[in-house]
């Protein structure tokens, strides 16, 4: 395995360093304030708040106490809670009878159970609540197509006839009446692929007749990142006018084309513009696992864009309630996915590359940051949510084996032995250590 074939370059490797320190630093932050806070308000009194590990390289004392430091390794970060051992709350220091019933009030292991379970569940909570808030703004600032379908961009294509213009209300496509936005994928569908497509619209107070090209064209309107279309240097914007000589027209076209390659290499002619012109590149299809809407999942090859119309639908600006309805249906499919993911590698129905280790993680905070900062911002949103939920599975040293004390200790109203807690902790280490070596291997090996 060629590892230094990895870094193209050492400002390509400089700068996925940088875009992973800053995704990762994001995400700890939140999810150390989110302990952080609700500690303080449950009434535990924080020491120390770091940022990183290692050593200090700056550090602030607030008016309450709290060390707040940035430590030289930028890759994670902890509070350190009044009476904890150490920096994962594990055991507590024995100050004898030297503390007042109100000092131990203020420690971790002094405070009441719901306190300490509180605190505990904060950190996946706010990385939750991040990425809500991320995908509500985000939602927000783009806008959502508004009904009925009407012009209100139109994008660059090499089209041979092109009538439409910004503001037509587009009434029907070859004959189709339109059907409401939520309803348009299965409608694209049943259009005739062809190069040029009639469209009634309705201009200002007429409704003529123009025409113009598919409506969903082979047009790359998303780049994945670290898939074939990114290696391939495809951009947003480019159009894919034939697959192996053959013209494509629309987007299905081009995606049939893909999905019966069997991981051949394609040759794609690029239109990258009205000044750029048109120029043949070659690239290899991708085997990909995708989540299903039945919640299973399927192989498919994939070069990796997504795709677009050929213009910009006039939109409008969602409420709160909708954006937030957005966000947490956007969090919640990605939990979702994920632990459908894990449930069928663990059963060998799809394949264990899946699982990312911190290579390919910073490969793609770097990939996702170079397409822009809605991109990367995005990219955080969706890290955050993995974050979060790794933080609740049930393995002692995370805050799901926490919170996993926390169940016993109200059950049996009393906790775990500090004898049990060393050899648990220590069977967690061993699980996170394995399944990180085994993430690492995935990213040097894995096709």
């Amino acid at each position: 395995m060629d590892i230094i074939g990895l870094i193209p370059s050492f400002g390509g490797f400089l700068y996925t360093v940088v875009a992973f320190v800053v995704a990762l630093s994001v995400i700890v932050a939140v999810h150390e304030y989110g302990h952080y806070i609700v500690g303080r308000w449950s009434g535990i009194h924080a020491d120390v708040f770091s940022l990183g590990f290692g050593p200090v390289i700056w550090q602030r004392r607030d008016k309450r106490g709290t060390v707040w430091q940035l430590a030289a390794l930028p890759f994670g970060g902890y509070v350190k809670f009044a009476g904890d051992a150490d920096a994962a709350s594990v055991g507590k220091v024995d100050a004898g009878e030297a503390l007042t019933p109100q000092d131990r009030r203020a420690t971790m292991h002094g405070a009441p159970l719901w306190a300490r379970a509180a605190t505990v569940a904060a950190g996946p909570v706010f990385n939750f609540v991040l990425s809500v808030a991320v995908f509500a703004v985000v939602i927000l600032f783009r806008g959502v197509a508004s009904d009925p379908l009407t012009v209100d961009e139109i994008r660059p294509v090499p089209a041979e006839v092109q009538q439409l213009e910004s503001g037509d209300e587009i009434l029907s496509i070859a004959g189709e009446p339109t059907p409401p936005l939520d309803e348009m994928n299965g409608y694209i569908d049943t259009l005739p692929v062809e190069p040029v497509l009639d469209y009634e619209v309705r201009r200002g107070d007429e409704v003529i007749t123009v025409q113009g090209p598919h409506p969903f064209p082979p047009l790359v309107a998303g780049v994945t990142p670290q898939s074939a279309a990114m290696q391939a240097d495809l951009e947003v914007g480019n159009v894919i006018v034939a697959v192996d000589g053959d013209e494509v027209f629309a987007f299905d076209q081009l995606r049939t084309k893909v999905a019966g390659s069997d991981g051949q290499a394609l040759s794609l002619d690029v239109w990258r513009g009205p000044d750029a012109g048109t120029e043949t590149l070659s690239l290899t299809p991708k085997r990909m696992d995708l989540p299903t809407e039945g919640g299973g999942f399927e192989t498919r090859w994939l070069i990796g864009i997504t795709g677009g119309m050929f213009f910009e639908p006039a939109s409008q600006t969602p409420g709160a309630f909708e954006a937030l309805s957005y966000g947490a249906s956007q969090t919640a499919y990605i939990v979702q996915s994920s632990l459908s993911g894990i449930y069928h590698m663990a059963v060998g129905a799809i394949s264990s590359c899946n699982i990312s280790g911190p290579i390919g993680i910073a490969q793609t905070s770097g990939a996702a940051a170079s397409q822009g900062a809605t991109s990367f911002i995005w990219f955080i949103a969706v890290l955050s949510t993995a974050v979060g939920l790794m933080n609740l599975f049930p393995i002692p040293v995370l805050d799901g084996g926490h919170l996993v004390f926390h169940a016993y200790e109200a059950v049996t109203g009393r906790p775990p032995s500090d004898g049990a807690l060393r050899v648990l902790m220590g069977i967690g280490l061993a699980l996170i250590g394995a399944l990180m070596v085994f993430a690492l291997t995935n990213d040097l090996f894995c096709p």
